[in-house]
C-alpha cells in the first residue's frame, strides 16, 4: 500500500505544480485553482485510505462544516473584502500545522526523537505566528484597527527577544521531551510575536504582508509534513512556501523597496487630508461626469487604472460598461494594472474578472507605461500611490523609487476620488494640480455611472 501511496502522492504533487503554474496568468488562473483543488482531494482521500481509519465521523462533520463554511464565504464575502478573506485563509493554514504539530507531541510525548520535537517547534512557531498575524492583518485591513502603523519603544527589541527566547524554549523541549510546558510557551511567544511583527506595517504594505504570511503557512505545512512523515504535505507546503516568499520579493521589487523595510520601516498612514507641505494653497477645477462625458466621447484611445476606491464603491461592472461603450465605437481601450494595486495581490485582476472583462485588456505596469505618452485619456479610478509621480524625484519621501504607471505622460488625465486626500503613503499627489488633470469628485460607481449614462445619451 505505501508504493501506492507514494505514487498518488507525486501524481498529487504534479498536478499542485501545474496548479500553481497556471496561477501565473489571468488566463489560466481559473485551470490552475481547479487543477490545485483536485491535487487536494486525491492527496485527501490517499490518506484517508492509506492510514486505515475507522470512523469517518469526526471527518465528515468537519468536511460539511467546512465546506458550508467555504460555499457561504464565497457567496456573501464582497470583492472588496477579499484580501481580508485571503488574510483569514493564511491565518486558517498556519493553526492546523500548528495542531496537527502539537497533537503529535501531545500523542506521542518523550518518544519522540530529538529532530522530531525541533521540527514540531518550527512548525508550531510558525504556524501560530501565521495565525495571529494574520488575524491582525485581517483587522487592520478590515478597519477593526488602523491601518496606519502602530509602534512602541523598543519594539524590534522585543521581537528578536520574543524569537530568541522561543528558539531557547524550543532547544529547552529537545533535552526535555515530557514538558508540554515547554511547547505551550512557545505558542504563546509565538501568538505574540505575530502580532507585534504585523501592527507596524501600514496599509500601503498589505499586499506584501499578505503574500509572507501565505509563505509562512507553506512552511508551517511543510515542517508538520516532516512530522507525521507525509510526503504530500512536505511538497505542498515547500511549493506554496517558495511561491509565497517569490510573490513577496516581487511585490518588493514593485514598490522598490527590501522586505526589511518594509517589516521595519513603519511606512504608511491611514490616509487623510492633502499634506500641503510648503504651506502653497494649489487649486483643482472640479469636473462633472457631462465633461468626462464628451471627453471621452472624443478620445481615440483610453486607458484605464484601476485602484482600491474602485472595489471600495463597487465600481468594476458599470466601468466594464463604459469601456465596452468606447470599444464598440472603435476606440482602443486597455486596463493598466500595478502590482500592488489595491490590497492584496492581483487584487485587480479578480477584481475585474467579476466583471468579464477580457484578459486580453488587462495590462501590467512594464508592458503599457510607454504607450501613456501615444495615450488621448487616461481614467483613473480610485487609485492614488501608483501614480504619483513623487516617486521619481521626492528623495525624502516614502514613494521614492516605486516604479509607478506614467499616467502623467498621457495627453489629458481623468481622476475619480472622493476628496483628495492622500494615499497609504501619506504624500500629496501633485498629479491633482496638473492642468491637464479633470477631477471628479464623488462615489466612484456613482461618477462612473453618470458618465455611462452621458455616453449612451
Amino acid at each position: 500500500m505505501s508504493t501506492i501511496t507514494n505514487l498518488v502522492y507525486l501524481f498529487s504533487a504534479v498536478l499542485f505544480y501545474f496548479g500553481l503554474k497556471n496561477l501565473g496568468s489571468p488566463k489560466t488562473a481559473r485551470r490552475g485553482n481547479l487543477l490545485a483543488m483536485l491535487a487536494m482531494l486525491v492527496a485527501v482521500l490517499i490518506t484517508l485510505l492509506d492510514q486505515k481509519i475507522l470512523d469517518f465521523t469526526y471527518i465528515i462533520v468537519g468536511l460539511v462544516v467546512g465546506a458550508a463554511i467555504g460555499a457561504v464565504a464565497s457567496k456573501r464575502v464582497q470583492m472588496t473584502a477579499m484580501p481580508q478573506m485571503v488574510a483569514l485563509f493564511n491565518g486558517f493554514g498556519g493553526v492546523a500545522s500548528a495542531l496537527v504539530a502539537s497533537s503529535e507531541y501531545f500523542q506521542l510525548g518523550g518518544h519522540l526523537e530529538g529532530s522530531v520535537l525541533g521540527t514540531i517547534g518550527v512548525s508550531v512557531l510558525i504556524g501560530t505566528i501565521t495565525l495571529t498575524g494574520s488575524v491582525v492583518a485581517f483587522a487592520k485591513l478590515q478597519g477593526i484597527m488602523k491601518g496606519a502603523p502602530i509602534t512602541f519603544a523598543g519594539q524590534q527589541f522585543v521581537n528578536a527577544l520574543l524569537i530568541l527566547t522561543a528558539i531557547g524554549l524550543g532547544a529547552l523541549l529537545i533535552m526535555d521531551p515530557t514538558n508540554w510546558m515547554l511547547l505551550l510557551g512557545i505558542i504563546v511567544l509565538a501568538g505574540v510575536l505575530g502580532i507585534t511583527s504585523v501592527i507596524p506595517i501600514g496599509g500601503a504594505d498589505m499586499p506584501v504582508v499578505i503574500s509572507l504570511l501565505n509563505s509562512y503557512s507553506g512552511l508551517a505545512a511543510a515542517a508538520t509534513g516532516f512530522v507525521i512523515s507525509n510526503n504530500v504535505l512536505i511538497i505542498s507546503g515547500a511549493l506554496v512556501g517558495a511561491s509565497g516568499i517569490i510573490l513577496t520579493n516581487i511585490m518588493c521589487v514593485a514598490m522598490n523597496r527590501s522586505l526589511a523595510n518594509v517589516l521595519f520601516a513603519a511606512v504608511g498612514s491611514d490616509g487623510g487630508a492633502a499634506s500641503g507641505g510648503s504651506g502653497e494653497q494649489k487649486q483643482v477645477t472640479r469636473y462633472t461626469a457631462q465633461d468626462a462625458g464628451v471627453m471621452l466621447d472624443n478620445a481615440q484611445s483610453v486607458i484605464i487604472v484601476p485602484g482600491y476606491g474602485l472595489a471600495v464603491a463597487q465600481a468594476q461592472h458599470v466601468l466594464q460598461e463604459v469601456a465596452q461603450i468606447l470599444m464598440d465605437r472603435g476606440m482602443d481601450v486597455k486596463y493598466a494594472i500595478h502590482p500592488v494595486a489595491g490590497r492584496m495581490p492581483g487584487h485587480m485582476n479578480v477584481l475585474l474578472a467579476e466583471a468579464n472583462v477580457s484578459y486580453d485588456l488587462l495590462f501590467e505596469m512594464d508592458a503599457i507605461n510607454d504607450d501613456f505618452k501615444n495615450t488621448d485619456v487616461v481614467l483613473v479610478i480610485g487609485a492614488n500611490d501608483v501614480t504619483n509621480p513623487v516617486a521619481r524625484d521626492k528623495k525624502d519621501s516614502a514613494l521614492y523609487g516605486m516604479p509607478i504607471l506614467n499616467v502623467d505622460h498621457a495627453r489629458s488625465v481623468m481622476i475619480v476620488k472622493r476628496s483628495l486626500s492622500v494615499g497609504f503613503a501619506g504624500e500629496d499627489n501633485p498629479l491633482f494640480y496638473d492642468e491637464k488633470t479633470m477631477m471628479l469628485f464623488g462615489d466612484a460607481k456613482k461618477m462612473v455611472t453618470e458618465i455611462a449614462q452621458v455616453l449612451k445619451g
